[in-house]
């Protein structure tokens, strides 16, 4: 909503996009989603734009009416579920406020939106990942074309030992760049991690990992005097400062290049295939919903139904009797 000082908008719906910024303390991405949604459900319904005001009136026919043009207009179940979240949360706020009697998106049925399998990678697929970044260092270590053979030496090293890390320890990418100095015990083989909301958990890391760590700590002090202060940050940029997610996704890009994997291919893929992987070897789901970090099993449930398609797919694949014609 980057031209909202130029719209004029009810004060109603003023006060709600103010409220979620102050009182709510929502990303701008938020406020955007909610603020669409609320117009959207003015244009459809009422024929009216943003400075439509009059929510008094609203009731739970034209609510299901909403529901109904947007299937109608081709909307998936999700978007449809996000429309109608920012919908409830704003009358929520109007009955706070006592500017409406109800609130007519709460009797509607709830949608459940289709669950979308996650990609995951092959163990081959991560093997060819990492021997990417190898081969990376050796062209620009052949080619002589690289301003500081140090310096892409230090990024390749980081970047194999962040790849080994999030698939050792099924970690977000935004976990990863977010670790400090001191949340690596490489004796034990144990991470502190700090997730969504702030919430810290411990991790394994695997021998890979761990020696992979362990090359990138030597140039890390070589490279830029890096402080081992407990609080500083663990990878770094070539500047001597915390690496961004973003830095390490435009990285992965050229990685996935060079390996001829698919390019739609992300971090979070890497994580998936840990979830995925470690089901398909046998272990628990509770316990595989305490190293993701996930607060409900129903979240982590959704590997269950990848390892058992991948099951099945090999077993189509492979049985004598199912490859007859």
């Amino acid at each position: 909503m980057e031209n909202q000082k130029k719209i004029k908008i009810g004060a109603n719906l003023a006060g709600f996009i103010t409220y979620l910024r102050s009182e709510r303390n929502a990303s701008e991405h938020t406020v955007n989603a909610y603020y669409a949604g609320i117009v959207e459900f003015a244009a459809r319904v009422r024929n009216a734009d943003c400075r439509f005001d009059d929510w008094r009136s609203v009731d739970a026919e034209e609510a299901k009416s909403f529901v109904s043009a947007l299937f109608d207009a081709g909307n998936s179940k999700r978007s449809i579920q996000r429309k109608l979240s920012s919908l409830r949360s704003f009358f929520r706020y109007m009955l706070k406020c006592r500017k409406v009697d109800s609130n007519p998106f709460l009797s509607l049925a709830s949608i459940k939106a289709d669950r979308k399998l996650p990609q995951i990678m092959s163990v081959n697929q991560i093997d060819q990942l990492i021997n990417a970044v190898d081969i990376t260092w050796q062209d620009a270590e052949n080619s002589g074309r690289v301003r500081s053979l140090d310096g892409a030496l230090f990024s390749c090293t980081r970047d194999k030992a962040i790849i080994e890390v999030i698939y050792s320890g099924g970690l977000r990418i935004s976990e990863v760049v977010g670790m400090d100095y001191g949340d690596v015990d490489l004796t034990s083989g144990i991470v502190k991690v700090r997730g969504k909301g702030k919430k810290e958990r411990l991790a394994a890391l695997g021998n890979p990992a761990i020696r992979a760590v362990k090359n990138y700590l030597k140039l890390r002090r070589q490279w830029c005097g890096a402080s081992r202060e407990s609080d500083s940050p663990l990878f770094l940029n070539q500047s001597g400062s915390r690496l961004s997610a973003r830095s390490f996704q435009r990285d992965l890009k050229n990685y996935l290049l060079t390996a001829g994997l698919p390019p739609e291919l992300t971090p979070h893929k890497l994580r998936h295939s840990f979830a995925t992987h470690l089901l398909d070897a046998g272990a628990d789901l509770r316990s595989v919903q305490e190293m993701l970090g996930h607060e409900n099993l129903s979240t982590t449930q959704i590997y269950t139904q990848v390892s058992s398609e991948r099951l099945k797919k090999v077993y189509h694949n492979a049985h004598p009797l199912t490859r007859k014609k």
